[in-house]
């Protein structure tokens, strides 16, 4: 696996090894002893999984105090693009966020720690997209902050009247309502 760090503290993309033949091919997509080797040594107890169609935009998520979760994502069917944003409170990079473009084809995974906001738009007819978390969900946890907010002004690859998401998600806080009871 190539462990590559991103501009952001603690975001990692994984590539794992492909091993390919006639019969198809084969990866590891997890090893606990190459992540801990690389300095993610999360204990993950919960996976999850959804099925979404082109255009969705599912984001931006995270849960907060003791319930708050890093997680490993990836993509098994079609392609994403993968965004994780810091709301680590005094982070110089507080506000900024690292995209990744995930997909089936190319196999890569990304790491995101606790203290990030985290979201996904599908960039194929549909997408598979599977992920593992270190902490398990808690509603009352629950906190997010809207897809199209200004100050962060993720570029989602998709067109504005192609986007579908959740009330939740239009309806949800603005970067600069973060307070320090967050």
């Amino acid at each position: 696996m190539n462990f590559i760090k991103t501009e952001i503290d603690g975001v990692v993309i994984v590539e794992p090894r492909v091993f390919e033949d006639e019969r198809g091919y084969f990866f590891e997509s997890y090893n606990q002893e190459a992540f801990f080797k690389n300095g993610i040594t999360n204990n993950f107890v919960q996976d999850n999984q959804s099925k979404s169609s082109y255009g969705v935009v599912r984001g931006l998520h995270c849960q907060l105090g003791e319930h708050a979760q890093a997680k490993l994502v990836r993509v098994l069917e079609g392609k994403v693009l993968d965004v994780a944003v810091d709301v680590r409170k005094g982070s110089k990079t507080f506000g900024k966020h690292v995209a990744v473009e995930l997909s089936a084809e190319n196999k890569r995974q990304l790491f995101i720690p606790r203290g990030f906001l985290h979201g996904f738009s599908v960039l194929s007819e549909t997408a598979i997209f599977a992920y593992k978390c270190d902490n398990l969900y808690c509603k009352a946890s629950e906190f997010g902050i809207a897809y199209n907010d200004e100050d962060i002004g993720v570029d989602w690859k998709v067109p504005q009247d192609k986007i579908i998401t959740s009330e939740k998600d239009r309806l949800a806080h603005k970067l600069k309502d973060l307070t320090d009871e967050k």
